[in-house]
């Protein structure tokens, strides 16, 4: 995967140079997209957007979009765009529910400049998005909406605690889904739909990007304990550390055994102190939830590709099938 320009395997090389060639197009439509009319907002809207990222969200919508009998329409460029705006915009308000610094190695808006410039900036970039989605009709609107609605309801189930009657597992996979998988799922029911495929197909893509786009995340969680800092380049147990539910944390959380007592007080609460955050790693990381997790993932990834049979065998699904085992594998 890291030898490929794309953001996913594609072994097919006519439809890697096709989707790479899109992709470079897209990358000029949003750059003009981020334009406004004084200096000052461009720059601060262009700021994120050419910081970098793997446009998996456009490249999803374009992959899709080969599964139809249309896949060069420039709806679906459009349609790549808006998934994109939509995204970026997201991380202007993440950086700054977050307070974050740093975003893909550059200062983030709100570092750079404030937290009202940075709201404001993620504004105009949802702007621009729905702006574009109207020139796609009224479904377009409509399924932007939701999907809108999606994330932002995500957003705000991630900082409210899971009522006493209710499975924080189950709550924190409906996090996942709102906040990461309502978007790809968009993304691929888009590239689908502007393409002309089948109604069965756009609902199929659109049910397995859904499924990946949370994987993903749920993959990341297992990453955060299993990884080593020299391998994944990122600090082991971070959300461990801020007590930031995960997946496995969570699954090690529902645990009745009594060997798993101290474990149990030292998960769910921010971990300062370095002796303790150590000890909760090594018992994580042997507990049988770590398993658990795996085989979660692995049977996602599972459903999501056999959303895939109703395409047709050939590249397309391949590609996205190897997507689906790359996201799930890595955590394995």
């Amino acid at each position: 995967m890291s030898d490929s320009p794309l953001a996913m395997p594609v072994v097919d090389a006519a439809l890697e140079q096709r989707l790479v060639a899109r992709l470079a197009r897209i990358e000029e439509l949003l750059v003009e997209h981020c334009r406004a009319r004084t200096p000052f907002v461009t720059e601060a809207a262009t700021h994120l957007m050419t910081a970098g990222g793997k446009r998996f969200r456009p490249l999803l919508v374009l992959l899709a979009a080969e599964a139809g009998p249309h896949p060069q329409a420039d709806e679906v460029d459009t349609a790549a765009c808006v998934v994109e705006l939509t995204h970026v915009a997201s991380l202007y308000h993440d950086d700054v529910m977050d307070e974050a610094a740093l975003r893909r190695g550059a200062d983030t808006a709100n570092a750079r400049w404030d937290n009202h410039v940075a709201i404001l900036t993620g504004d105009f970039l949802f702007g621009k998005s729905s702006e574009l989605t109207a020139d796609l009709g009224p479904d377009a609107v409509r399924i932007q909406a939701q999907t809108f609605t999606s994330l932002v309801e995500g957003q705000i189930l991630e900082t409210v605690e899971p009522g006493p009657d209710e499975d924080p597992l189950a709550h924190y996979l409906e996090v996942v889904a709102g906040k990461t998988g309502s978007l790809i799922a968009t993304s691929a029911r888009y590239g689908a739909m502007f393409s002309g495929a089948s109604p069965e197909v756009v609902e199929a893509l659109r049910a397995y990007g859904e499924i990946v786009g949370s994987t993903f995340q749920l993959s990341d969680d297992i990453l955060d304990i299993a990884s080593e800092s020299h391998t994944s380049g990122k600090t082991p147990g971070t959300d461990l550390r801020e007590g930031v539910p995960t997946l496995p944390s969570l699954m090690a959380q529902a645990s009745t055994d009594p060997a798993d007592a101290r474990l149990l007080e030292l998960l769910g609460r921010p971990l300062t102190d370095d002796a303790e955050h150590a000890e909760a790693l090594d018992l994580l990381r042997k507990h049988p939830a770590m398993d658990q997790a795996r085989a979660y993932v692995l049977g996602q990834a599972t459903v999501a590709k056999q959303h895939l049979e109703v395409l047709e065998p050939g590249p397309v699904r391949t590609a996205l099938a190897s997507f689906v085992d790359v996201v799930a594998t890595r955590s394995a």
